[in-house]
């Protein structure tokens, strides 16, 4: 049950009506109970049995730091808990990755080791309520936050079913207290919910699965392409993978402010990032500060003797563990360290910067910020081709083909009908304006009741003209 699927609108509704009518003190049990027969749905009964697994290991371990004594009994229950949290993401994710990977270096040498046969297992969701629950044990060890001492609310706080599956990794400070806090209707929240839950929809269904009608025939059967066709197969995907994941952000955030629960907003206009280090300012937000203030700070206050080579370095390895966390692959590995060499780069470049910028005369121009922002989105362009490729061999066939222009450059737009490029231009230029009316023209917005509701028809009648028949899942679903 995806969140673009009928049965989900189905679903959705029916959730908030019986939260609305439960009386208070039994509306978390409905959600957990909402929230585990959403999980369900995806078929394979051993979810379930994950994500209990982490919630019961995680409940005990804070607990159990909250009534440790001494420092070096924190510290050993810190690190059993994290552990065993990456344990199971590890059996869940990456143990294929593994065995085969082992099975190309001992064949190296020897040539006589075969890795044993491990089924593929469906790991939706894993990897966001396994880092939230290490950053709720983190957050208690420093003492950020109290223990929960309340089980039901732990396990809601970990799968509470608008972010379940593909983020917000949400902190226990900024999530716990809103389950806890007594409803109230408020239309204001239902109505901000429904239409941020329909713009989500209508980016995902109108805009990003039409994109992916391009990109996906020209990354299926690259052999046929070199030049322009790969080149705006892969501009075409940075704007797929990101009004699809921003997509589902949106609709999960709107799907949470019906029960007055505010989720973190996961994006800040991306591509109009100035540097990489800007990028992840603005692209997956709380999994960006995840990072930083996990893997990259403890990483420099170690390194801090090192100086530039210490950030640099410390950049590298949370990057690193970038790729990996969001796939065992090595085109994620190469994407994650593309982006820490990009980081690492710039701490050498810095000093430069600013001296070089007022030789030239650009400090504070706006043909600066309009040259920072072309390099930064080619740089991230040229990443997103390890992302997208299905293998190392096709994403390197990518990289050497992409300024071959011989053959046939009439293929630009092979698999792509210009009735659909033109559904896609219509649906992001409605997007946008729609966006546009609503966010810089409050007033206007809210006193025009024509305006508004006119709003709300015309994006529910483009959405059901323009959408893809055939619904696809999310791609950071993957992740």
């Amino acid at each position: 049950m995806f969140f673009n699927s009928f049965e989900y609108l189905f679903f959705l509704p029916l959730v908030f009506l019986l939260f609305y009518v439960t009386p208070g003190r039994f509306r978390w049990s409905l959600l957990l109970w909402a929230s585990l027969l959403f999980y369900s749905a995806l078929g394979s009964w051993y979810l379930l049995l994950v994500l209990s697994a982490v919630a019961i290991l995680t409940y005990a371990a804070g607990r159990l730091l909250g009534l440790a004594s001494t420092e070096t009994h924190k510290r050993l229950i810190l690190w059993a808990g994290i552990l065993g949290n990456v344990a199971i993401l590890v059996a869940m994710k990456y143990l294929t990755f593994l065995a085969d990977s082992a099975q190309f270096v001992v064949g190296l040498f020897s040539g006589q080791y075969e890795a044993p046969h491990l089924a593929l297992l469906v790991s939706i969701g894993v990897s966001y309520y396994v880092f939230q629950a290490i950053s709720y044990l983190n957050d208690i060890y420093l003492e950020i936050e109290q223990p929960e001492d309340h089980f039901g609310y732990f396990f809601l706080y970990l799968a509470f079913f608008p972010k379940l599956m593909q983020g917000p990794i949400e902190r226990a400070g900024d999530l716990l207290p809103q389950l806890k806090k007594p409803y109230h209707f408020d239309y204001d929240n239902m109505r901000f919910g429904a239409l941020l839950f329909a713009t989500g929809l209508f980016k995902k269904v109108v805009i990003a699965d039409r994109l992916g009608i391009y990109v996906n025939a020209v990354y299926g059967d690259l052999a046929s392409f070199s030049g322009l066709p790969l080149l705006a197969a892969t501009y075409v995907y940075a704007f797929q993978i990101y009004f699809d994941f921003s997509a589902y952000t949106d609709m999960a955030l709107g799907a949470a402010r019906l029960f007055n629960i505010r989720l973190t907003d996961n994006f800040n206009s991306p591509y109009l990032a100035t540097s990489i280090a800007d990028f992840w300012r603005r692209w997956h937000i709380t999994f960006s500060r995840w990072i930083l203030d996990y893997i990259f700070k403890p990483l420099q206050m170690r390194w801090r003797n090192a100086g530039s080579v210490g950030i640099a370095a410390a950049l590298l390895v949370t990057f690193l563990v970038s790729g990996l966390w969001h796939g065992a692959g090595w085109g994620f590995i190469i994407w994650g360290l593309l982006h820490g060499l990009f980081m690492g780069c710039s701490v050498f470049y810095k000093p430069y910067q600013k001296k070089l910028h007022g030789r030239l005369g650009l400090v504070k121009t706006t043909r600066l910020k309009v040259w920072q922002v072309f390099v930064t989105f080619n740089l991230v362009c040229f990443a997103w081709i390890f992302f997208r490729a299905d293998t190392m061999a096709d994403a390197l066939y990518v990289v050497q083909h992409l300024f071959v222009f011989s053959g046939n450059q009439n293929l630009l737009f092979s698999g792509f009908r210009e009735y659909e490029l033109a559904i896609v231009l219509i649906g992001t230029a409605s997007y946008y304006a729609c966006r546009y009316i609503y966010t810089r023209r409050v007033d206007l917005f809210e006193s025009k009741v024509w305006l508004r509701w006119g709003i709300y028809y015309y994006i529910c009648l483009i959405a059901v003209l323009f959408c893809v028949k055939r619904a696809s899942g999310f791609i950071y679903f993957g992740f």
